[in-house]
């Protein structure tokens, strides 16, 4: 199909990367959690901006230029590191009646999600180096195949993106009336994301 080699096998592999525990789920239940539906969906697109991103970048070229050049990489990494360990630390250290780290406005929770996405190197690895697998050199009508997959991909994301949300909310407004238990997942929260942070900056 439009040059992908095992078409079924490659939306697993995007449903697959979509459940794997991270940054970007994080970020989806934490903004439906501060904003609901609305700020949950603008957190979903941000994750599909990201992605798309990544992709066009990948096919630009970029996985050859990081190759050439690790110390690239690295920094991209420790950048990623860097932002996930401060909103985590900020979630930590948050008091009852403080701002949300994740702000009310929906474009905020878009550009702060789009920006895990695009630093975390969990996803430009997988871009970057694992999509490839999926192109059929002998069938590959050029960048028709790579808008499939593009496609594909953004199709998959938001359909991940609603059900995370849509659960997220539901569970939400049953603890709205045990605040202390909000903040607590709050703090949790942030603790993953010092936790994202730290392997990040470790991993090699």
């Amino acid at each position: 199909m439009f040059g992908i080699a095992d078409y079924g096998a490659f939306c697993a592999a995007i449903v697959t990367f979509l459940l794997i525990p991270g940054p970007g789920n994080l970020a989806l239940i934490t903004s439906t959690g501060n904003g609901a539906v609305r700020g949950g969906l603008a957190a979903t697109l941000g994750v599909i901006a990201g992605d798309q991103v990544l992709l066009w970048l990948a096919v630009a070229g970029v996985a050859a230029l990081l190759a050439a050049y690790p110390t690239a990489f690295t920094l991209v990494q420790w950048l990623g590191a860097g932002y996930l360990a401060w909103l985590g630390a900020r979630m930590l250290l948050a008091k009852p009646g403080d701002a949300p780290v994740l702000k009310m406005a929906p474009h905020h929770f878009f550009r702060q999600t789009l920006m895990i996405t695009l630093l975390n190197p969990k996803a430009i690895v997988f871009y970057m180096a694992f999509f490839p697998l999926f192109v059929d050199p002998a069938r590959h009508p050029g960048l028709a195949t790579f808008g499939a997959m593009a496609l594909t991909i953004a199709v998959l994301t938001a359909a991940y993106g609603l059900t995370v949300v849509m659960l997220t909310h539901y569970l939400a407004e049953h603890m709205r009336a045990r605040p202390g238990i909000g903040r607590a997942l709050e703090k949790l929260a942030g603790v993953f994301l010092i936790g994202f942070g730290i392997r990040l900056a470790l991993s090699k």
